[in-house]
């Protein structure tokens, strides 16, 4: 392959998407730096100057995909609570199943890994704000809501892995019972007296 002269942003953009490509195909052991610089056309020195090593191009590759659909799912105030919620799943599950391998690498092969789970904290907690501002609870609801949120974002986490890792439900099936579980969930809270 020739290589070719690129703008740095644009050869650490294409680094990106060529890592991403591959841990997407194969779990993260199997991913070679070697075969990330091959495809680029570029020395395996130049891929390590971008990024040291393995785990910091997974990072940034994972980081890009968490702000990319933190912005697909962004709430409005045009956009219900009901609709912020589907919109969302929808994206993360169409994540999740082109990028199977990828996901499950971020949250059982590198689930101790401090910058991954930043990565996923730090998505999980603008989701929740968002959710939070959509839902309209004020007052002593809202930090009772808020732990609702969280709780409802880790259980909509560990459902998608379980579908990942075992296929034993459908995609629309893991979609419906998480958005039941949200409508549940606050369903109960209207139930609690916080005002």
């Amino acid at each position: 392959m020739t290589r070719r002269r690129l703008k740095p942003e644009e050869r650490r953009d294409e680094l990106l998407d060529i890592g991403a490509e591959f841990f997407a195909a194969k779990p993260y052991d199997a991913v070679l730096m070697e075969e990330i610089a091959e495809r680029a056309g570029v020395s395996r020195a130049l891929v390590y100057r971008y990024f040291p090593a393995k785990r910091d191009l997974f990072a940034a590759i994972y980081q890009r995909a968490a702000e990319r659909l933190v912005a697909q799912t962004e709430a409005t105030p045009a956009r219900s609570l009901d609709e912020l919620v589907r919109t969302g799943l929808d994206a993360h599950l169409d994540y999740f199943a082109a990028n199977r391998l990828t996901v499950l690498a971020a949250n059982r092969t590198l689930a101790g890994d401090p910058v991954i789970q930043a990565i996923i904290n730090d998505e999980l907690t603008t989701l929740r704000a968002d959710l939070l501002d959509a839902s309209g609870l004020s007052g002593g609801r809202r930090e009772t809501g808020s732990a609702t949120m969280r709780s409802w974002l880790v259980f909509v986490r560990e459902m998608c892995l379980s579908w990942l890792e075992n296929d034993a439900i459908s995609r629309d099936d893991v979609r419906d019972i998480c958005h039941r579980a949200l409508l549940g969930a606050l369903a109960a809270l209207s139930g609690v007296d916080r005002t």
